[in-house]
């Protein structure tokens, strides 16, 4: 856990310091420069992040809690609002961004693209549901 941790704090600060000189020796920034910079930036902080979080997960889930199982419903309780909270919103961009161009159409069916809007938004309590749920096994 302490490798992912210091390789993830020496990525950051070598970004910050490599732009930071950049900044001050007035170099001329172009598009594929900063592309190039943003590949490299991802393909090192992604994994380094990836292997933070599988490694710090056992002592999350098992963080101040008596029974050892109770920690992993937490995260399932977190996981399954966060999630259908995201997919919600995604939703409802893009039903409510088609229901107000098909509104701008036709002004008479605003009434039925509130219903498809309404069900989208449904994900999420059926979401904040299951969390409930979980949370009353524990």
């Amino acid at each position: 856990m302490y490798l992912f941790l210091t390789l993830a704090i020496l990525i950051v600060v070598s970004t910050i310091s490599i732009g930071v000189v950049k900044l001050f020796k007035n170099e001329v920034i172009n598009t594929a420069g900063v592309r190039r910079a943003i590949k490299t930036n991802l393909l090192s902080f992604v994994p380094v992040l990836t292997g933070l979080i599988i490694t710090m997960i056992p002592q999350v889930a098992h963080a101040a809690s008596t029974n050892p199982s109770s920690g992993l419903g937490f995260l399932a309780a977190g996981l399954s609002t966060g999630l259908a909270a995201i997919g919600a919103g995604y939703a409802v961009g893009s039903v409510g961004s088609s229901a107000l161009g098909a509104v701008s159409e036709d002004p008479k069916i605003l009434g039925k693209t509130l219903i498809f809007v309404g069900l989208a938004e449904g994900i999420a309590i059926y979401g904040l549901i299951i969390s409930i749920m979980i949370l009353g096994r524990l």
